[in-house]
């Protein structure tokens, strides 16, 4: 539609109040409209949104929608994005720019074998969908993004409690969450119990399982892991769905690693001129330096220690004063 002002007035209520003039194009979009939503179970929902509002107001009514109560800890991830997509290729080149082309292609190898956030594509929860380019076909992905009141998730929250539940397995397979063998065992037979039900020997016999839907990698070789998920699985009978998943999560809630965002980056070694990949762990509470490859923490920080920060395109710098 092409704008017509010949009214002469300039009240609120007219298009030259909102600075259109003569000549101007408009184009007429819905207020409200559906948006597809994939949950974490691969489920899809369909929900009616107001497309004028911000990202936060757009978690809200999802989450009101399929009953979860803590929206401001949820945020909307872009799936599935190509890699030579110009966006993200940008956000990539910035990251690694003034950094040696094989160091750098080290380091993209490196985090996308970490599991990092520094692929996720969290939308920014002050400005619209339609802000941030989001066309009205793509489909998003909710996702937990902060941990504060996980602790209070119990049976009486089913549907956050099963989108934890997805979430934390997804992390303890892909090495997110470093596990012992012990605790690969543990969790890998509590997930039979909630997938399977009770122990049945006549059932329950060597090839039954799917390890590489049960275990990280760095364990589905080992000779004798069935026999000894099944060993853990017996002493599991008569747990619900749901209290399964619950010990599920408590478990896991426990893991050094639970409820942290890492970032790949590179640290300057004390003494010399050199960097070298390290992983910076960011929760409610502190900051931690942790191994890329064991994924031990090698030191740690409250968060009330940080005395001040600085940041810029290239590099990040945290000042702990007395605490270094």
């Amino acid at each position: 539609a092409v704008v017509s002002t010949q009214s002469g007035h300039y009240g609120r209520g007219t298009l030259e109040y909102y600075l259109f003039r003569a000549g101007d194009q408009l184009e007429y979009r819905k207020k409200i409209r559906p948006l597809r939503v994939k949950m974490l179970d691969d489920s899809i929902k369909t929900i009616l949104i107001d497309d004028s509002h911000n990202v936060k107001e757009v978690i809200k009514a999802i989450c009101e929608r399929i009953g979860i109560n803590n929206p401001d800890e949820f945020s909307l991830v872009v799936e599935n994005l190509q890699a030579d997509d110009a966006k993200n290729a940008t956000l990539r080149k910035d990251k690694t720019s003034g950094l040696q082309e094989r160091d750098r292609k080290k380091m993209e190898t490196l985090r996308k074998k970490l599991h990092t956030d520094d692929d996720i594509l969290w939308l920014n929860h002050e400005k619209s969908l339609r802000e941030q380019g989001i066309p009205d076909d793509q489909m998003l992905l909710l996702r937990k993004k902060l941990f504060f009141s996980d602790i209070n998730v119990d049976r009486n929250d089913p549907v956050q409690l099963n989108l934890m539940y997805i979430q934390d397995n997804t992390c303890v397979l892909n090495g997110t969450h470093k596990v012992s063998q012990e605790d690969a065992i543990t969790l890998s037979a509590i997930r039979v119990q909630i997938q399977f039900g009770n122990h049945d020997e006549n059932k329950h016999k060597k090839g039954f399982l799917e390890l590489k839907d049960l275990l990280p990698t760095e364990y589905r070789k080992i000779p004798g892991m069935e026999k000894k998920i099944f060993a853990e699985h017996r002493k599991l009978i008569g747990m619900t769905e749901l209290n399964g998943k619950l010990r599920y999560i408590k478990y896991c809630r426990e893991l050094k690693t639970y409820g942290v965002t890492f970032f790949l980056v590179k640290e300057k070694m004390k003494g010399k001129n050199r960097l070298v990949p390290r992983l910076l762990g960011i929760t409610k509470e502190k900051v931690m330096r942790v191994d890329e490859k064991t994924k031990e923490v090698i030191q740690e920080w409250q968060l009330t220690t940080v005395r001040r920060w600085a940041a810029s395109p290239n590099s990040f710098t945290l000042d702990f004063g007395d605490y270094s």
